[in-house]
């Protein structure tokens, strides 16, 4: 499936950011709300990018390899790997997050990640973060 393509996803029209928009304005349309993207769509738009900036450099655009993976966590997650520190945490990450056995990880195994991460930062401000 194509990035640039609409598709739906489970009763959602899933548009890329430049189809959003370019779609009519609400008063073509006759509606009244704007056609800006959402924060929350925005958020999800970049996940998708961030993904796909990614994958693809060593092989297939619908997952990440290890060393894809590496360096996605190296620039956009900086502080989660301590760099030098664990050897290991991306094969251990890999290992984790690769639900499907194939050595790679997909977007739907990234996500899954994406997701818990995002938990565990809720949960550590809600409860007061670092004091």
């Amino acid at each position: 499936m194509s990035r640039s393509s609409s598709h739906s996803c489970e009763g959602f029209k899933c548009l890329t950011p430049q189809q959003h928009f370019s779609l009519p304005s609400p008063q073509q349309e006759g509606g009244s709300k704007s056609s800006t993207m959402t924060e929350l769509e925005t958020a999800m738009s970049m996940i998708i990018d961030v993904f796909a900036r990614y994958s693809g450099a060593e092989g297939s655009k619908q997952s990440l390899t290890k060393g894809e993976l590496k360096t996605l966590m190296e620039k956009e997650l900086p502080g989660f790997l301590q760099t030098g520190r664990n050897k290991g945490a991306v094969d251990k990450l890999l290992k984790d997050l690769d639900a499907n056995g194939d050595a790679e990880v997909d977007f739907s195994e990234f996500i899954v990640f994406v997701a818990a991460l995002t938990s565990t930062c809720h949960k550590y401000f809600q409860q007061g973060g670092a004091k």
